[in-house]
């Protein structure tokens, strides 16, 4: 029939329709995750993992660690999620957030909590039945940190970074004890590490977006002439700290001079963007000194588990 052709044509592009919208709720349910979030968060992980194994290189538990990655991301895409499911009304108010799925719309509150709930508490679950239960532990007590304590405090005052730092940092607790079964010196250097970095990385933030911040509520930078002073201290004092954190344990050990020495070059080189951000305190030097923040981590970790290995 003369007709065919347009009914045909008419399926494929409703086909075509509903094929994307299927793509488009499934990025949406994507973004809720904070997937450039989570690599971090698993590169972390990792990290704690390789330096909490004392099994040789043949014999590295393989399928634990994916485990151990496998259930901390599921809990940290479940903490994303819920936490954006609280703030929704005031990312909405971002230009940095406005387009985010709760906040815009385009994922309903329920759907939200169910997704977010459903990831946190399979990721306990599955630490605790396939890993170690105080993996688990340490994930539920992040969670319970990030959503009850940090999430509130940002409305509240600007040391919210400190509880923010100390729950951040928790996932290599999660990796270390999956791999050890036990934390000890090792695993507490590495959560100060972890702890550290997180304030010159959120300063960084916290400045190129200080107006969306203020116009949402949130309390992350001091009013007033004193903000620029408090995000200045915020990222040299920290970065000054892991100078001594990061380079110090590795001589201590005995560890190969390039190992010691490239690692020292990192922490100088994020202290040196810090300091400059902290003179100029400019979009620019925030933007740069968050880039050398997120290099940072990873090449920190990885320099520590070969010093290890």
């Amino acid at each position: 029939m003369a007709t065919e052709p347009i009914l045909t044509a008419l399926d494929v592009t409703i086909f075509e329709r509903h094929a994307w919208v299927r793509r488009s709720v499934l990025s949406d349910y994507w973004a809720l995750t904070k997937p450039e979030i989570n690599f971090l968060i698993a590169m972390a992980t990792l990290g704690a993992f390789c330096l909490g194994c004392s099994e040789t290189p043949a014999h590295f538990p393989w399928l634990l660690l994916l485990r151990t990655l496998f259930g901390t991301v599921l809990v940290a895409s479940g903490a994303g999620t819920l936490n954006q499911l609280v703030e929704r009304r005031f990312d909405a108010e971002m230009r940095r957030t406005a387009r985010r799925p709760l906040a815009a719309g385009r994922i309903e509150p329920i759907p939200g909590l169910l997704f977010g709930t459903v990831l946190s508490f399979t990721g306990v679950l599955y630490l605790a039945m396939t890993v170690r239960p105080s993996a688990s532990v340490l994930a539920l007590l992040t969670i319970c940190g990030y959503l009850f304590l940090y999430t509130p405090l940002k409305r509240r005052t600007p040391l919210c970074t400190l509880a923010g730092a100390v729950f951040g940092a928790m996932p290599v607790l999660i990796g270390y004890v999956a791999a050890a079964g036990k934390l000890d010196e090792r695993g507490w250097l590495l959560f100060t590490i972890l702890f550290l970095w997180q304030f010159p990385h959120f300063m960084a933030i916290a400045w190129m977006y200080r107006e969306d911040y203020a116009r949402a509520g949130f309390e992350v930078l001091p009013r007033g002439p004193e903000k620029a002073q408090f995000a200045g201290w915020q990222s040299v004092v920290p970065t000054l700290a892991l100078v001594p954190v990061t380079c110090v344990p590795m001589a201590l050990r005995h560890t190969h001079p390039l190992l010691v020495f490239g690692t020292l070059f990192l922490s100088l080189v994020f202290f040196y963007f810090a300091a400059r951000f902290a003179l100029i305190r400019s979009n620019g030097s925030a933007r740069r000194l968050l880039l050398i923040s997120v290099l940072y981590l990873p090449l920190v970790f990885l320099l520590q588990v070969v010093a290890r290995v």
